[in-house]
């Protein structure tokens, strides 16, 4: 069984940056594939950002280059860090985890985090 809890959600003005962060535990964490989903108000939720256990990192085409998914094996913890944040960044923000990146849809997930976009 994997836990995840998000942090560091909030509000930002549009151009502005934002870091989230997760703590996951249990048996075997740091092998498994992580990674951040969003889901904005009256859409579904989607994938945004992977990061496999060796830190081989994928995005959607909207966030590259303006976030960054990092992980910490030894401390268990994800980071998202969203700079140059839009309005369209907006909505609620989860963790996940899954043995494989690919697999739809992940099996972890943490409760959500709430990012707010001021333009």
């Amino acid at each position: 069984q994997i836990r995840l809890v998000e942090s560091g959600g909030g509000s930002v003005q549009a151009g502005g940056s934002l870091r989230l962060s997760c703590a996951v535990s249990g048996r075997r964490a740091s092998f498994y594939c992580w990674a951040w989903f969003r889901q904005a108000q009256g859409q579904e939720r989607e994938g945004i950002a992977t990061i496999e256990s060796d830190g081989a990192s994928d995005y959607i085409d909207s966030v590259r280059g303006r976030f960054t998914i990092s992980r910490d094996n030894a401390k268990n913890i994800l980071t998202l860090q969203m700079d140059r944040v839009k309005p369209e960044d907006a909505g609620i923000y989860y963790c996940a985890a899954d043995q494989s990146c690919i697999n739809d849809p992940f099996t972890y997930w943490g409760q959500g985090t709430q990012v707010t976009v001021s333009s």
